[in-house]
């Protein structure tokens, strides 16, 4: 099977990275692995206003951006490719099921359906813009029924069509057609092939539902022929245009009335094509999806069979997406800030039986034992939502406790070789679980591998979700690249952890701050550079540098203090209702945390002060816990905010008139600040936090790094 690859739509790449693509490749080809990689990155548009782009799944201008990428991307990358409109999930709460958008072709990148409006495909021109084509007309109302005798015809199963009004709108022409598929019948003499009914349906109740969306989504189904399979192929005609709602179907069914359809089509315009398509785990098509997400528009892209289709899908969406008005990150003030939604990266097989992890037990269970012997890997590549709230808390922040963590990995660890998909699945789809028992918020989420009780769910995926979109194409290839490179390290038995890191309390605390995250990162890439994988540690500095950007930098003489912002889990609270429902959940997302950082020379000559109080620096690292606001609901109401945060510095040895010391520098940070802002040392702001007569801050519990300033 040939697989189109994307490397030509990629910028010039560096020559490391293209090295260490090639080593991770040859390295999982000799063990006889081919991985691949699959992504989930976002998307908001220049200027994003309302619900749609915050909070909501869909809005007014969701649906149209993601036609126009949609669009773009067939112009630009599959020429000829078929799109079609698809319901989505359905969650508690949403009135109607989501929308996706699939985009399919073929394995080699040519159509898997020759639309006669689109030409000769052996001229399409590869990844540059189309032809301009003579644009047709759409198919008249007075040729609906020849159209479906035709279809019928080629099916070699006479059509039935049955005629239904639309009451939300009376110059729409609908047609509804009973049309299934049958490849094996229940019984021997029973039949198979392709089969049409009647619908005996009477006058009064021949009317779509008053509902959005396609008809064949809005159809009396309720009054549908006992004994028919609800397969029904739709036709509607509007003034602007028409369109199919193609029945549920396997694959190679599904095709074959693809190509019987575009062939149909001739003389008229491509009709816009909705329907439900069937999960092609085997590699016969490839399909990019565009589906409605809170607050984002996100792209699934098709199955990558190498690090270089990867980097070139990301790029290649950052281009298209500027193009349509999209791109991976919002602006916030002068920061950049990412979407606020996932870029999840997932890890599978070419097909089924190819599937690296079901007979690799043990090299997964490393995989795993890796993931959380490296908190950077949990929380340096995420939105500011980490821990056990998150939508992505790692296994010793979910619902497992250590003992069963240990007797999991064990257990799966101790299995043949051979296909093992049902026990690993059944072994860690319990334990990859949030607290409460939500296996998709898992940082490694097991929901695509083998879940057979989900129509989705047996796919050989695994799923890694603490990845947000991020605004620089380089950062989230580089990523993925570090991702395959540690798949390679651990092939070697020798590399694996043989059991879990005990972190206690320090994962909430120490290993939450920026240098803590960088120190670990830094080891991990030593541990891979060490291996013969040349990970250079660059663009994950830049990355770093603009996830926890510096919030001040002071220096006098030798002495620096430097603070920046750091990581803190946000509580879960209770269920709160909400009107029409809610896919989401409460936190407490008033908590903040700082992380600072004195050198040794400004702790032997200087002192600092927040609020009057003096901080306990202690060797000159700590983090720094405080209230932004006052939100409803909230734990621990009663508790004030902190802002704003006044910061003094103070020479030791250097005293004012009464005796006390008097600061050399004071800074001011409130809501909506950026960095701590310079203000004159002696001027107190009227209603700030009174000055040094205030007692001493805290200092962190033994072993703790943080300061939290609702201790007092």
């Amino acid at each position: 099977m040939v697989v189109a690859d994307l490397a030509p739509l990629m910028p010039q790449t560096s020559d490391w990275m293209m090295a260490t693509a090639a080593e991770v490749e040859a390295r999982l080809q000799a063990a006889g692995i081919s991985l691949t990689l699959g992504g989930e990155p976002t998307y908001v548009p220049f200027e994003p206003v309302g619900a749609e782009w915050t909070v909501a799944a869909d809005g007014p201008t969701k649906l149209t951006y993601a036609r126009a990428l949609a669009l773009e991307l067939q112009r630009r990358v599959w020429p000829g490719s078929t799109l079609m409109y698809c319901p989505g999930k359905r969650y508690d709460g949403e009135v109607n099921p989501r929308w996706a958008l699939r985009l399919i072709t073929g394995p080699d990148g040519l159509p898997v359906v020759r639309w006669p409006q689109d030409g000769d495909p052996a001229s399409f021109p590869t990844l540059t813009r189309p032809r301009t084509l003579k644009k047709a007309k759409p198919l008249p109302g007075k040729k609906a029924r020849e159209f479906l005798e035709a279809i019928g015809e080629a099916l070699g199963c006479p059509l039935h069509p049955l005629k239904l009004r639309d009451p939300l709108d009376p110059d729409h022409r609908v047609w509804a057609v009973p049309l299934c598929h049958i490849a094996e019948p229940e019984q021997a003499d029973g039949p198979c092939g392709w089969l049409a009914a009647e619908w005996p349906l009477a006058k009064p109740l021949r009317e779509l539902l008053p509902a959005a969306g396609p008809a064949g989504l809005r159809l009396p189904l309720q009054h549908f022929p006992p004994g028919v399979l609800r397969q029904v192929l739709t036709l509607e005609i509007k003034p602007d245009g028409w369109s199919l709602f193609l029945p549920p179907l396997a694959r190679q069914p599904l095709q074959e009335l693809l190509e019987l359809i575009a062939a149909a089509t001739t003389g008229w315009s491509r009709p816009d094509l909705s329907g439900v398509l069937p999960i092609d785990v085997d590699g016969h098509w490839q399909v990019l999806g565009l589906t409605a997400d809170p607050g984002v528009l996100e792209v699934n892209l098709p199955v990558c069979h190498s690090w270089i289709a990867y980097a070139g899908w990301i790029h290649t969406l950052d281009e298209v997406g500027e193009v349509v008005g999209l791109r991976s990150w919002k602006q916030n003030g002068t920061r950049v800030e990412g979407t606020g939604g996932g870029n999840h990266l997932l890890w599978g097989g070419p097909s089924l039986e190819a599937n690296p992890f079901f007979s690799r037990p043990a090299w997964l269970v490393g995989i795993l034992r890796f993931w959380q012997h490296h908190p950077s890997l949990s929380y340096l590549f995420g939105n500011r939502s980490v821990g056990p709230a998150s939508q992505s808390p790692r296994l010793d922040e979910g619902s497992a406790s250590r003992l069963d963590l240990n007797l999991a990995h064990a257990a799966i660890e101790a299995l043949p070789e051979g296909d093992q998909r049902l026990l690993i699945s059944e072994t860690l789809r319990h334990i990859h679980a949030d607290r409460s028992g939500n296996t998709h918020r898992s940082e490694i989420s097991f929901d695509k591998f083998w879940n057979p009780a989900w129509g989705g769910g047996c796919q050989g995926l695994i799923e890694f979700r603490a990845i947000e979109s991020l605004p620089r194409p380089e950062w989230t290839a580089a990523i993925a690249l570090l991702w395959s490179a540690i798949a390679a390290h651990l092939l070697e038995p020798a590399h694996r952890p043989t059991g879990l890191a005990a972190f206690g309390e320090r994962l909430q605390d120490e290993l939450q701050l920026p240098a803590a995250l960088w120190s670990d990162l830094e080891r991990l890439i030593g541990l891979l550079q060490a291996d013969g994988l040349d990970i250079e540690a660059e663009p994950f500095r830049q990355l770093w540098e603009w996830r926890f950007p510096l919030l001040l930098d002071w220096q006098r003489d030798d002495a620096s203090l430097e603070i920046r912002q750091a990581l803190e889990p946000w509580p879960l609270l209770c269920d709160t209702p909400v009107e029409g429902g809610s896919t989401s959940r409460f936190v407490d997302s008033s908590l903040q945390r700082l992380e600072i950082r004195a050198n040794h020379a400004f702790l032997g000559s200087h002192r600092l002060r927040l609020n009057g109080g003096l901080v306990p620096l202690g060797d000159g690292w700590l983090g720094l816990r405080y209230r932004q606001s006052s939100l409803y609901p909230s734990l621990h109401p009663c508790i004030e905010p902190h802002l704003p945060l006044r910061l003094e510095i103070e020479a030791k040895g250097e005293a004012d008139l009464q005796g006390g010391p008097e600061p050399i520098a004071a800074f001011r940070f409130d809501a909506g600040d950026e960095v701590f802002m310079p203000v004159a040392p002696s001027i107190e702001a009227p209603g700030e936090a009174p000055g040094p007569g205030r007692a001493d801050w805290r200092a962190p519990a033994d072993g703790g790094r943080t300061v939290d300033l609702r201790l007092g």
